[in-house]
């Protein structure tokens, strides 16, 4: 039987964080995971270059960057542990890095970077690492938690639950947290995949299919919700950052909109091109602003034969209509094998904003993904798993 004061379970983002901020305040820490490798998605996230925060990812706009059904409840651990202390560990370490559109943060070097500075600070910290070891059953003592970890049992004061969700279970995510927190009576809102690919039924994949690997910028939409973002079309749909954004957004059912001319007055467009180039098509004129592909795609959804000269306004207004609001039904998404993030989690309201803590259960804590906390699209996951870790690491 091994003692410790704080186990963390998951060796990612969140549970690394923890680690670190516990073992500086001399707790006697493991963190535990049953990858072989830890950090693993942190290895492989934005291509390889790791988005590891958003610029924006603040308190200040985390109510609309964040989604929850508590979208209040991600406030406390943002305004305490900002994107600028993050990157303050960056910079010590020597790490080079530039920011991308939108506030994105990514490295110049490989991601690897960031997993080997958290895993030295983690030991500088003098925090016990294990890998390759699966978490079996999980039970509460009178003085904390016991855990079997691998062949064996090892207990704790407090238990810090860092195990993320369900999205991309070839890396080995599993709803464990999710189990966990319902053993110990935390109610659990539903999960769904998020920051994932769109997908179509038969009938409309014909349509889209010719496109695949076409990019294009766009505004896509899901009721009151815009992101002016790349949209990509793959064989399977629609994909590229605008579309993963509103994925997270979209229910089954449901219609997104498409502006393929974003920041453009199409009907202006098309009626000056009317003036200057009366002899083309609709589709030629639409080329110079869309890719070859999608713009002759777009010339047979408008169906308005013959040339531009020939239309009357009406009739280009209705094309203006056809591009700027082009509306498309999915029938799913590529689901938790390709999804960055899993929307829902632990249901905030069981846990303390501050601390991170179960209220009704002293010394277990859950922080990162499992939480029901996602956010946008470039890094505000990230921030959520650094600032989360950080507040329960303060704190167990």
């Amino acid at each position: 039987m091994t003692d410790f004061d704080i186990i963390i379970l998951g060796a990612g983002a969140a549970g690394l964080m923890a680690g670190i901020e516990a073992g500086r305040r001399g707790r006697r820490v493991l963190v535990v995971d049953h990858a072989r490798n830890p950090g693993e998605k942190i290895r492989i996230s934005g291509g390889g270059r790791c988005n590891f925060t958003n610029v924006n990812a603040t308190h200040v706009l985390g109510r609309e960057r964040f989604l929850s059904s508590n979208p209040r409840f991600a406030l406390s651990a943002l305004s305490r542990y900002t994107p600028d202390m993050f990157v303050e560990r960056v910079k010590k370490r020597g790490i080079a890095f530039h920011e991308k559109t939108l506030g994105q943060l990514f490295c110049d070097g490989p991601a690897t970077q960031i997993v080997s500075m958290l895993i030295d600070d983690l030991r500088a910290a003098g925090a016990a690492i294990w890998t390759g070891r699966a978490v079996g059953s999980v039970e509460k003592t009178e003085t904390g938690f016991r855990a079997l970890v691998g062949d064996g049992y090892v207990t704790c004061e407090s238990l810090v639950v860092a195990t993320g969700g369900k999205s991309i279970p070839k890396m080995g995510a599993t709803g464990f947290a999710y189990g966990l927190a319902k053993q110990f009576g935390l109610a659990v809102t539903d999960t769904r995949p998020a920051l994932v690919p769109l997908t179509f039924e038969e009938g409309a994949l014909e349509q889209l299919k010719p496109l695949a690997g076409v990019s294009t910028e766009a505004v896509v939409g899901h009721g009151k919700t815009r992101f002016q973002e790349a949209l990509l079309f793959t064989h399977r749909g629609l994909s590229g950052p605008s579309i993963l954004q509103i994925s997270s957004y979209w229910r089954e059912g449901d219609t997104i909109s498409v502006d393929l001319l974003p920041e453009l007055d199409a009907l202006e467009f098309l009626q000056s091109a009317r003036k200057t180039q009366p002899k083309l098509h609709i589709q030629t004129i639409l080329s110079a602003r869309l890719p070859k592909r999608l713009a002759q795609l777009a010339g047979d959804m408008i169906s308005q034969k013959g040339m531009i000269g020939d239309l009357s306004d009406k009739k280009l207004m209705a094309a203006a209509d056809q591009v700027k609001n082009w509306t498309l039904k999915p029938v799913g998404s590529e689901g938790y094998r390709t999804a960055e993030v899993t929307l829902g989690g632990v249901e905030t309201r069981g846990l303390d904003a501050k601390t991170m803590m179960a209220r009704e259960v002293p010394g277990l804590y859950f922080v990162g993904e499992a939480v029901d906390v996602t956010g946008w699209l470039g890094g505000y996951n990230f921030q959520w798993a650094w600032a989360s870790g950080y507040a329960a690491g303060q704190a167990a």
